[in-house]
């Protein structure tokens, strides 16, 4: 019997089913399913117990504390999804830090009308990721869609190879944590391998783990990836204030060079579904950028480091994405007013500093 109604507790697992065309048999997704863009409309069958507005670092220690106690990060809305009486549950069972696992749902299950089917999505490689696709198709009656999809990306991934196989490799650090860093691990190593990078810290088909810096330090990146897991790219920028106070960092390479890029890791690297070979293709234009690339939709932003002019802090001048001047009170006059002082860049303490003197300036002025 094919399945019908769908529940989805895994964000990879809901755009394969929109991939392959199925996106009106959904009846409910995780809280973290946001691809498309329709999804988000569909009713939540989890929810997370992650505070929110935490930094890296209290990310990571919350999260530590919860594991070490034995305590599940996500909730399941049991209720809802017996109302919803799916005939299919797809679930993953690879990180119980990324998503919903199977111990959350095991009690559920045994409950709900039925007896619906449970696929369950732990791929370890790119590989792997396609034979999720498969077994979807399989379960949908829809192998002929999963198959054109796995094929496209294969034709793909050959195209890139066919450009880089001959060129040098490039030392390249997916950090897939900001702080503490973590390397990467499971499937993204192999697509640094595919877009014609080398990462010496990666784990191939392995958890990430964490890494000391004094590790990075010795391995020098000559390409730097943020990417950390969870985290769209408007959400990465922000977290990277840290980075260019960490010891040693402007002696990286990467950083020498402007090549240390914030990506979409939600998007294209962390939810192993249909959008990785955009990922790939994403790491080969910013590995090899002397090639002649086709455009393609994914973006990453590059982060120049920078010494304020001021205070000689290092920062990350945000020129390429949004400037720190954005978010401040400052008039475009003031804006010409640090121009003409200023031959380059204020860190954003400074640049904070400077509209806070001029608030304060002007609510003395008289009426």
């Amino acid at each position: 019997m094919r399945a019908q109604r769908i529940a989805s507790l895994l964000p990879a697992a809901t755009e394969m089913v929109c991939a392959l065309g199925l996106g009106d048999r959904l009846i409910g997704v995780s809280h973290e399913c946001s691809h498309p863009d329709f999804v988000a409309a569909l009713p939540k069958l989890t929810r997370s117990a992650l505070p929110s507005g935490l930094s890296q670092a209290e990310i990571d220690a919350f999260v530590s504390a919860r594991l070490r106690a034995g305590e599940s990060l996500y909730a399941v809305d049991d209720a809802l999804l017996r109302r919803l009486e799916p005939d299919l549950i797809l679930a993953q069972d690879l990180c119980e830090v990324c998503g919903v696992s199977s111990k959350d749902i095991d009690g559920v299950c045994h409950t709900l009308p039925g007896n619906p089917r449970i696929l369950q999505f732990s791929p370890k490689s790119v590989g792997g990721i396609h034979e999720n696709l498969q077994l979807l198709g399989q379960a949908t009656g829809h192998s002929e869609a999963a198959e054109h999809i796995i094929a496209d990306a294969r034709r793909r991934m050959a195209e890139i190879g066919k450009r880089v196989g001959a060129l040098p490799r490039p030392r390249v650090f997916c950090m897939e944590w900001l702080d503490p860093p973590y390397c990467s691990g499971h499937w993204v190593p192999e697509m640094v391998e595919i877009a014609g990078g080398f990462d010496k810290l990666a784990r191939k088909g392995a958890d990430s783990v964490r890494v000391r810096w004094d590790e990075i330090l010795a391995f020098a990146p000559q390409v730097l990836f943020l990417m950390p897991c969870g985290f769209a790219l408007e959400d990465i920028i922000p977290q990277t204030a840290r980075l260019p106070s960490l010891p040693g960092w402007s002696d990286l390479p990467a950083v020498r060079d402007d090549r240390v890029f914030a990506v979409d890791a939600n998007a294209y690297f962390a939810r192993p579904g249909p959008r990785v070979i955009d990922g790939i293709e994403l790491l080969a234009r910013c590995i090899h950028p002397m090639l002649d690339w086709p455009a393609i939709e994914p973006t990453a932003v590059c982060l120049r480091t920078k010494a304020c002019e001021s205070c000689g802090t290092s920062f990350f001048c945000r020129a390429a994405a949004e400037c720190w001047c954005a978010s401040l009170a400052l008039s475009n006059a003031d804006r010409k007013r640090i121009g003409e002082i200023h031959a380059d860049c204020l860190c954003p303490n400074c640049l904070g500093t400077y509209a806070a003197r001029r608030l304060t300036d002007l609510a003395h002025q008289p009426s």
